[in-house]
């Protein structure tokens, strides 16, 4: 067994050997988070730009736009420049970085959209009083204890991690991952062992008990109205129930694929499914709720197409 003050790094087993097919894995992950990037960016500009967008509903998207900004840089920088290296290494400091920035980032997409669901629950169930209780200033206040609740989650969960000793240094991962590394640690205790099941439970279960109460209430209010607002319910409410569908199927697949490495899944597959929440719910986000409203849309339209006139006026 290796000597634990000899640990210094952890190398990311799973990119193993890829030879020439790197440069073919670069160009796409490459114009993948160039597109994740330009898209979401572009959907922050107009809503900052629009006027009319000023409104916690869309508050709340534009702080959910920078937060797949803020995911998928966690991944994509890494991983590009791993494809390139020869031992696949990193340094332990930047793979606590790397694993305290996704689990933030992932903490703060489920509290976020836990808020979009409150949102919805007043706009369908209290539409009078909507600017009385949801104004900017609250909706402020809201995403400012979001990130102030998913840093402390995370200081709560894995404080201990950072002064660990460690073993044992691969990962089967192409990124840093707790539940991995918390398994190289020289002794692991019963918290160490459930430290990510109680980061999970404050990340994923407690807003999505309060998504699910939310919810619960628009449809006893929806059962009682007419069918013009049952489809008005439906339209605003279907965008966070997809949203909210894929981060479980992702993080799902990410719970399995690091607890269960012995069901036979071809390692191209296992990979895949480590990275599909960091993959897709980036790039699924601005068109669910993004291109798809039918404000956004036009603010979009109008964003381009007007300055577009007034360069060619000049």
């Amino acid at each position: 067994m290796e000597n634990s003050s000899e640990i210094w790094s952890f190398v990311l087993a799973a990119y193993g050997n890829i030879g020439e097919s790197k440069y073919v894995y670069f160009i796409i992950m490459l114009f993948w988070y160039l597109f994740i990037c330009i898209a979401n960016i572009v959907l922050i500009v107009v809503i900052y730009a629009d006027r009319k967008l000023h409104e916690p509903m869309y508050i709340l998207l534009c702080n959910l736009f920078v937060n797949e900004i803020a995911g998928s840089t966690s991944l994509y920088p890494l991983m590009l420049s791993q494809m390139f290296s020869d031992t696949h290494e990193v340094a332990l400091p930047w793979c606590f970085l790397q694993m305290s920035y996704i689990y933030i980032c992932a903490s703060v997409e489920f509290c976020n959209l836990a808020a979009m669901a409150y949102d919805r629950y007043v706009a369908i169930c209290h539409p009078l009083h909507y600017h009385v209780i949801l104004n900017t200033e609250r909706v402020f206040v809201i995403i400012l204890v979001i990130w102030i609740y998913s840093f402390l989650n995370l200081v709560l969960s894995f404080s201990f991690t950072f002064r660990m000793k460690f073993c044992g240094n691969v990962i089967n991962k192409v990124y840093c991952d707790f539940h991995l590394v918390i398994k190289h640690a020289c002794s692991v205790s019963l918290f160490n062992s459930l430290s990510d099941m109680l980061f999970a439970f404050m990340t994923i279960v407690i807003p999505s008990a309060f998504i699910t109460v939310s919810y619960m209430k628009i449809l006893a209010v929806c059962l009682h109205t007419s069918k013009e607002n049952k489809q008005k319910a439906v339209t605003t409410c279907t965008p966070q129930i997809v949203s909210l569908s894929n981060m479980f199927v992702g993080s799902l697949f990410t719970f399995a694929e690091s607890r269960f490495p012995v069901i036979p899944i071809p390692d191209k597959v296992r990979i895949i499914l480590s990275i599909y929440l960091l993959i897709c719910q980036p790039i699924i986000t601005p068109f669910i709720y993004g291109f798809k409203l039918t404000k956004i849309k036009d603010s979009c339209k109008e964003f381009v197409f007007d300055r577009n006139y007034k360069c060619m006026n000049i």
